[in-house]
């Protein structure tokens, strides 16, 4: 198997619990706007009607690997000499290794202030997401090694994994309103396009090994899923299309207290996927024969046979469609701004965030700190997770009233170790911490238009009126704001 699978299994697939960018919160950019909908990215007799990124990609994009297989994985595809090495690895102890991580590319951003009475921004964006977990054992990777590392027969339930991928384009309408001085409301309506979903759950195994003739014997039963059945996906099935539709909704709300302290609550991405009637979604319970595990080509011979076991006869009757649900999530945020010397220069805004999976475990609480200088701001977050994975990232930032160019990582100490090892530094290569993985995101936006003016000295954008859910805040609670 080529290094570049390798480099998949070890980044794409752990491509989830969060491409979140939690760095970005109350910054006012045009990514923050998209995906916290309560925010503001206009600012009146300051900015430029039109807001767009000019098709170059704002995303995020994270992974991260925990146990003992983090060293054979670095080595295989960062070493001098590319070898597993399964010193590191526990057989037949049944030890477990979690993988997770996110990707959230925007490929189209573009927005516009609508009324300046209502304070209303309309957006429209596109965007493409992977969502991935699972659970690896040791001994799967060992595996990969070499069939001498088993010793021992026979095993059980030493290759009983778990993992699930799903990729989808995302084409929204985004609306935000600002109701009254205190309180504003905004959302983001999503047609999803699916692109690739696959899962298993192994929940039997049992593995007889011969070293002699470097082959081995493995019963699984479980559950698969997967799209593009039958047949092999083509080029075309990646562009967006209707063949696997689906939609999702996230509302947002904020409200200033009078102390000043901003409380943000979103709703994230909740929405589901009803995969073609090519998919497959079926139970299987049968005996395969891997040969070769001694080649150079064992780490194919391995992938080939568990599909082949995954894709029985008998479950390739059971071609159909399913539906899933995208990786949603529920946000609650606080924060306050503070100048911090006499000429109000220097401005801190710290935000504690808790963010908390639907469907799954997942919750992670995070403090962001945005110390801003005239134009220039720099973060530090730290966050924790209920994986206990503690991380500080960091964050530059030029922003005016009309352009903003970003870019950082909310796993700076780790990102910053994986960079080395894939350098070739053979220390970092053969570090095993808490959880090995990469952080990264970009963004850039340009504002453009006629500058949006106050009454006195509006030339150019009309006062417009109050937004639709302004105006009927104002019937049902009798105010004016």
């Amino acid at each position: 198997m080529n290094k570049i699978y390798i480099l998949f299994f070890f980044l794409l697939i752990s491509f989830s619990a969060s491409a979140q960018q939690f760095s970005q919160y109350n910054t006012g950019t045009l990514y923050d706007s998209f995906e916290n909908p309560s925010v503001r990215s206009f600012i009146p007799d300051s900015s430029r009607q039109y807001a767009f990124n000019f098709f170059l990609p704002n995303f995020g994009a994270n992974a991260y690997v925990t146990g003992d297989i983090q060293q054979a994985l670095k080595n295989r595809l960062f070493s001098s000499t590319p070898t597993y090495k399964a010193s590191s690895l526990q057989i037949g102890k049944s030890k477990y290794n979690h993988f997770n991580a996110n990707v959230n590319a925007y490929g189209i951003m573009l927005k516009s202030f609508t009324s300046l009475n209502g304070d209303v921004e309309m957006g429209f964006s596109y965007q493409l997401k992977a969502e991935s977990r699972g659970l690896v054992s040791d001994e799967t990777i060992a595996l990969f090694d070499n069939v001498a590392n088993f010793k021992g027969n026979p095993y059980d339930d030493i290759f009983n994994n778990h993992f699930q991928l799903q990729t989808y384009n995302q084409i929204s309408y985004s609306y935000r309103e600002r109701i009254n001085k205190q309180f504003a409301f905004g959302f983001k309506l999503s047609a999803l396009l699916g692109v690739k979903y696959s899962k298993f759950d192994i929940t039997g195994s049992h593995a007889v090994f011969d070293s002699v003739n470097n082959q081995a014997t493995l019963s699984m039963r479980g559950r698969y899923y997967s799209s593009y059945i039958p047949g092999q996906p083509s080029a075309h099935d990646y562009l967006p299309n209707f063949r696997s539709p689906g939609a999702s909704i996230t509302i947002g709300t904020s409200y200033i207290t009078d102390d000043k302290i901003t409380i943000q609550a979103n709703i994230k991405d909740l929405g589901f996927i009803h995969w073609s009637s090519r998919s497959l979604a079926s139970n299987f319970d049968n005996t395969t024969t891997i040969t070769g595990l001694a080649s150079g080509h064992r780490e194919d011979s391995i992938y080939n046979a568990v599909i082949k076991l995954f894709r029985s006869t008998e479950a390739m009757s059971k071609i159909g469609s399913f539906t899933t649900k995208t990786n949603a999530r529920g946000e609650l945020s606080a924060s306050k701004t503070y100048w911090i010397d006499y000429d109000n220069n220097f401005k801190y805004t710290p935000t504690l965030i808790g963010s908390k999976e639907f469907w799954f475990t997942g919750f992670t609480a995070a403090l962001v700190n945005h110390v801003q200088y005239q134009n220039y701001t720099a973060t530090i977050t730290a966050s924790y997770d209920d994986m206990k994975l503690f991380n500080v990232g960091a964050q530059l930032m030029y922003k005016t009233p009309n352009f903003e160019v970003y870019g950082g990582t909310e796993r700076l100490i780790n990102t910053g170790r994986l960079a080395f090892a894939a350098l070739g530094n053979q220390t970092q290569i053969d570090h095993i911490g808490t959880y090995s993985g990469m952080d990264i995101f970009l963004g850039f936006s340009l504002k453009f238009g006629a500058v949006i003016e106050h009454p006195m000295n509006s030339s150019y954008i009309p006062m417009g009126e109050k937004g639709f859910f302004g105006r009927l805040w104002g019937r049902l609670f009798k105010t004016g704001n």
